[in-house]
C-alpha cells in the first residue's frame, strides 16, 4: 500500500531531488578531513585490517605473475578494492555470513584463511575443500562462514536475502553481506533479492562494489541514474554512498549497516566507490577500454597507502615494518605455491561423490568407462592418472611400458 498526497495536473519526477552524498573520513595522506572521527579502531585491529589488506595485494601480485608462467589456469585481483572489502569484513562479527561475487579475498584473508588453503583451492589438490570441482578463485570455507563462490553473474544476491531469512527467524543476532560489483547490480536477481529482504524485513546488507566497470562497460554506459545507490529508495530501504578506498568509512558505514540489520532487522544498501586497478582478469586486458592516464591517476588514491599514512600518523607503524612485513608474506606465498603444486590431485572417485548418498550405476558406469580412458591414454591424462586408485596406477605403469 502506498501513501501519496493528491495532485491535480500531471507532474512527473525523474528522481533528480535526490542527491546521494559520499561518506569519507580519511584524506589520501593519512590525516581526517575537518569534523571527521575517526572510529574507534584499537590497535590490534587496526594493524590485522593492514595486515589483510597487504597481504591480499601480495597474494594477488604473486598468484597473477604464477597464471602468466602458466603454472595457474586463471586468476582474479582485488587490487585497487582492499578497503572495502577487508573494512566491511572487519566490521561485522567474524560469525555473520558472508557470500561473495569472485573479487573478496581479502574476506577470508582478514579471518583467517591461510595461504594455504588459498593455493590447494587454486591448484585443485587433495587438500582443496572442493576437492578440484570448480575453477580457481572459488573460495569457500564453512568455519569462516564464507559461502563458497558461485560463478553465475549475482546470484549470491537473493540467496543472501534467503539465509537472512533464516537468521531473522533464529533470531541469534547475525546478519548476512552480500558482495558484489556494479555490473551485477544490473542482473535481474539484484532487484529481486532487495525487494524480498525489504518485505520480509531480514538482515542483510547489501555491499555495492562500484569499481568503475562491469568488465569492459564503464558505468556510465551501465545506468543513466546516479549510481547504485538511489535504488534503494524503489525498495525503501537504508542506503549510503561510501568512499571505498576509505578504510575508515568503509568500516564505520558497515559497523552501523550491521546495526541497522541486527537490531531492527532492516535490510541495507552500502555503495562502495572505489576503482578496479587491475584486469577484470588474467583473461583481460584493460588498455583496450580505458587509459593509462585514467588508472594512475586512481593509483594516487590507493586505499592500501592512505591507511599505512594513518597508521603512521598515529605511531603504530613505520617503513621497517613494511619492509618486513613485505618481504615475510612473498616468502610464505612463494613457499605455499610450491607445497600446493606438489601436492596430487584429489581422488579420481571423488568426481562422483558428494551428491547421492551412494553412487548411482549410472554414475558408476561412467567413472568406470573414465578410468579405463585414461589408462589408454596415461600421458594425455597426467593429473587424471595421479589421482586414481592404487591398483589402476599400476596398470597404468605397465600400459606406458608397453605391457598388455
Amino acid at each position: 500500500m502506498t501513501t501519496t498526497a493528491d495532485i491535480h495536473e500531471p507532474t512527473f519526477l525523474a528522481g533528480d531531488e535526490f542527491s546521494i552524498p559520499t561518506f569519507r573520513l580519511l584524506k589520501q595522506d593519512g590525516t581526517l578531513f575537518d569534523g571527521a572521527r575517526a572510529p574507534d579502531l584499537e590497535h590490534d585491529k587496526a594493524l590485522a585490517i593492514y595486515h589483510a589488506m597487504v597481504a591480499t595485494r601480495v597474494l594477488d601480485e604473486r598468484m597473477l605473475a604464477a597464471q602468466r608462467q602458466g603454472r595457474l589456469s586463471f586468476y582474479m585481483q582485488c587490487t585497487g578494492e582492499e578497503a572495502a572489502v577487508v573494512g566491511a569484513t572487519a566490521a561485522l562479527d567474524d560469525a555473520d555470513m558472508i557470500m561473495a561475487q569472485y573479487r573478496e579475498q581479502g574476506a577470508l584473508v582478514y579471518r583467517g584463511f591461510t595461504f594455504d588453503e588459498f593455493m590447494n583451492q587454486l591448484f585443485g589438490n587433495e587438500l582443496d575443500y572442493g576437492k578440484g570441482r570448480q575453477m580457481p578463485i572459488h573460495y569457500g570455507s564453512r568455519k569462516l562462514h564464507y559461502m563458497t563462490i558461485s560463478s553465475p553473474l549475482g546470484t549470491q544476491i537473493p540467496q543472501a536475502t534467503g539465509y537472512a531469512y533464516g537468521q531473522k527467524l533464529a533470531g541469534d543476532g547475525k546478519c548476512t553481506t552480500v558482495f558484489f560489483g556494479e555490473g551485477a547490480a544490473s542482473e535481474g536477481d539484484f532487484h529481486a533479492a532487495l525487494n524480498m529482504a525489504a518485505v520480509h524485513e531480514v538482515p542483510v546488507i547489501f555491499f555495492c562494489r562500484n569499481n568503475g566497470y562491469a568488465i569492459s562497460t564503464p558505468s556510465i554506459e551501465q545506468f543513466a541514474a546516479d549510481g547504485v545507490a538511489p535504488r534503494a529508495f524503489g525498495y525503501r530501504m537504508h542506503v549510503i554512498r561510501v568512499d571505498g578506498n576509505d578504510i575508515l568509512a568503509v568500516y564505520s558505514a558497515t559497523q552501523e549497516a550491521r546495526r541497522i540489520a541486527v537490531e531492527n532487522n532492516k535490510p541495507v544498501l552500502i555503495e562502495a566507490m572505489s576503482y578496479r586497478l587491475a584486469a577484470h582478469s588474467s583473461s583481460d586486458d584493460p588498455s583496450g577500454y580505458r587509459s593509462k592516464k585514467e588508472e594512475e591517476a586512481w593509483r594516487e588514491k590507493d586505499p592500501i597507502l592512505r591507511m599505512q599514512r594513518w597508521l603512521i600518523d598515529l605511531g603504530w607503524w613505520n617503513d621497517d615494518e613494511e619492509k618486513a612485513l613485505q618481504e615475510s608474506l612473498r616468502r610464505e606465498v612463494l613457499e605455499t605455491m610450491k607445497r600446493a603444486e606438489k601436492r596430487p590431485p584429489p581422488p579420481l572417485d571423488s568426481l562422483v561423490t558428494d551428491v547421492y548418498a551412494d553412487v548411482t550405476p549410472e554414475l558408476q558406469r561412467q567413472l568406470d568407462a573414465l578410468k579405463t580412458h585414461i589408462r589408454q591414454y596415461p600421458d594425455a591424462y597426467p593429473k587424471g592418472a595421479r589421482s586414481l586408485d592404487p591398483d589402476v596406477r599400476a596398470g597404468d605403469d605397465v600400459a606406458a611400458k608397453g605391457g598388455e
